[in-house]
């Protein structure tokens, strides 16, 4: 059984809220050797083949993906991407996982729902944490598609509070466990092999809880406003039993199988999301140099050149932030966290973004049912609420941060955020006093010459990162734990600092490589740079000028009013 808990190297984030570059950890950027890129080509292939008989409109209308493309896809190996060979699937990395999981972006967000719903979250705890015993009963059978896998973890009460479980299950005197609760909002609800979450009195567990086991139902499923072909379910346990040998690590881990679960099925939706982010590009290249108005194609225009400009470099940003992470994952030895967390929320933050972009490239044509980005505008609304709801996210973020830094200086080295992941935290006395001394910035190290201002930018707001989180620890001690407007911005400023970071190291391999393409690369990177380089300090200097009283005022008078309460 892997042990839910590793020794790790510490987290890239989390240094920078030291002011520290750990370079060692993102330069080179990393890559795949010849024989892994042509696997991957391979693999990406096969799921081209199937998806270009796949007919999203037609699995809308019918309320699910289909069950000759889960056959099929499974015949193929592409329901165990990840899971080893020994046990039926093609033993990819997270990289590799992730670069073939962006095909299925690429064509309908509710097939890659589907998709990362068995494989990055339900699949992937027993993957991670089952024993032998436990691997040998269930991947074959789910590597290969025969049956689904579920992540049964969100409850009626509870949803960013996951340490709140209500579901109980206790253990009985032969080992075995019975189950009470609800759960809801739980993709695949319905299907095979569902691993749920508890609390119980030797801490919350891990359960795999099969279907047609006494006790377990399932439904009314849940109509959505998009990602319609995904079977969205409420599932109720009323005196389950589940087996001793069901359960996955010991009594207590189960948090933390959750948390690690998510951390790494967040990538994957930000390499979809990528995917997606392409299709959008492609869709309104084709409709603007086709559409002619005043005697031009669209794409003449500097608006809608600045569209298409902006998709590009963002493309570029996600797709090398969540390539980055995948990287450390495959390390095997990094904590990636954070990392993941940002991943996720910048991926579907921007994808929405770009979606928007998108639609209003197209006018009035993409407001059409069948069209496809009329579509995607049902389906993507939901992912910066999936997986952790994105301002979660960022807090979660700013306080595993702001815990690293508190640790580190001496003379608030009593201050205690907790476990951020738990209770998002508590910061211990309140320490008056500004920030006296500047850090000196570094600068990463191995960044190609060419990109050497860009390079001088990110240690600038390393620096500029620290003493803020450092001003934010001073000025609200206890309290910051409570200001959510000063995490926010903490989270922000640090994301945009490692996707520049994951760009000056992607654009330094392709010059180094001397690739045909790489000058273009550059320009592309110096953009993406600059711009995030501007966002990133627009948001430091919002922690030391900003409205935030004013907005809470208004906040709470809205509240008390009971809505907008001025008349003409």
């Amino acid at each position: 059984m892997t042990s839910v808990d590793r020794t790790v190297r510490p987290s890239f984030t989390k240094s920078l809220f030291a002011g520290r570059i750990a370079s060692e950890l993102v330069l080179p950027y990393p890559g795949m050797t010849a024989a892994e890129k042509a696997r991957v080509e391979t693999v990406s292939a096969s799921a081209r083949e199937v998806l270009a008989g796949y007919d999203p409109l037609k699995a809308e209308r019918e309320g699910w993906i289909g069950d000759d493309t889960i056959r099929e896809l499974g015949e193929r190996g592409l329901m165990g991407l990840f899971v080893s060979e020994e046990y039926g699937g093609l033993g990819l990395g997270q990289s590799a996982y992730c670069r073939v999981y962006e095909e299925f972006g690429r064509v309908d967000g509710t097939l890659a729902t589907v998709m990362g719903v068995h494989q990055s979250i339900g699949t992937k705890p027993l993957h991670l944490y089952g024993t032998d015993d436990q691997k040998a009963r269930w991947l074959p059978d789910l590597a290969s598609g025969r049956k689904l896998a579920a992540f049964v973890l969100t409850e009626p009460n509870v949803g960013s509070d996951a340490y709140a479980l209500e579901t109980r299950a206790e253990r009985q005197s032969d080992g075995s466990w019975i189950l009470n609760g609800e759960k809801r909002w739980i993709g695949n609800g319905d299907k095979d092999v569902l691993t749920v979450f508890a609390q119980s009195d030797l801490g919350h567990v891990a359960l795999i809880v099969e279907k047609g086991m006494a006790g377990l139902s399932t439904g009314p499923r849940f109509e959505t406003h998009g990602l319609k072909a995904n079977h969205l379910q409420r599932v109720h346990f009323n005196d389950v039993r589940v087996p001793a040998e069901n359960l996955l690590g010991e009594p207590g881990d189960g948090f933390r199988i959750a948390v690690n679960t998510l951390n790494n099925g967040r990538m994957s939706m930000g390499t979809a999301i990528a995917g997606g982010m392409k299709r959008f590009l492609e869709l309104s290249l084709e409709h603007t140099e086709a559409r002619h108005q005043f005697g031009r194609p669209l794409a003449d225009f500097e608006m809608v050149g600045d569209k298409l400009a902006w998709m590009t470099r963002q493309i570029y940003g996600i797709e090398s932030m969540s390539y980055l992470t995948t990287g450390l994952v495959d390390r095997g030895d990094t904590d990636f966290a954070l990392e993941s967390a940002m991943t996720k929320v910048a991926a579907s933050d921007t994808g929405w973004y770009a979606l928007n972009r998108a639609v209003q490239l197209h006018g009035g044509e993409a407001y059409m049912e069948g069209h496809p980005l009329s579509k995607a505008l049902r389906d993507f609304r939901i992912f910066p609420i999936f997986e952790g709801a994105n301002d979660v996210l960022r807090a979660f973020v700013a306080l595993n941060g702001l815990k690293t830094l508190s640790e580190e200086l001496p003379d608030v080295a009593s201050l205690r955020i907790g476990d951020p992941g738990r209770a998002l935290g508590v910061l211990a006395p309140y320490v008056a006093g500004r920030v006296q001394r500047r850090i000196r910035p570094e600068r990463p190290v191995g960044v190609h010459p060419a990109l050497a201002k860009q390079a001088a930018q990110v240690g600038e707001q390393v620096s500029r990162l620290r003493e803020r989180a450092e001003g934010a620890l001073r000025k609200h001690g206890r309290k910051v734990q409570e200001q959510q407007l000063v995490q926010k911005r903490l989270a922000d400023a640090a994301s945009g600092i490692y996707a520049q970071t994951a760009v000056l190291s992607r654009a330094s391999t392709a010059l180094q490589e001397a690739r045909a393409d790489s000058d273009a690369e550059r320009r592309v990177a110096v953009g993406f740079c600059e711009q995030s380089a501007r966002e990133v300090g627009r948001r430091l200097r919002a922690l030391e000028v900003n409205d935030d009283r004013h907005v809470t005022a208004l906040a709470a008078a809205t509240r008390a009013s009971g809505g907008y309460s001025f008349s003409l």
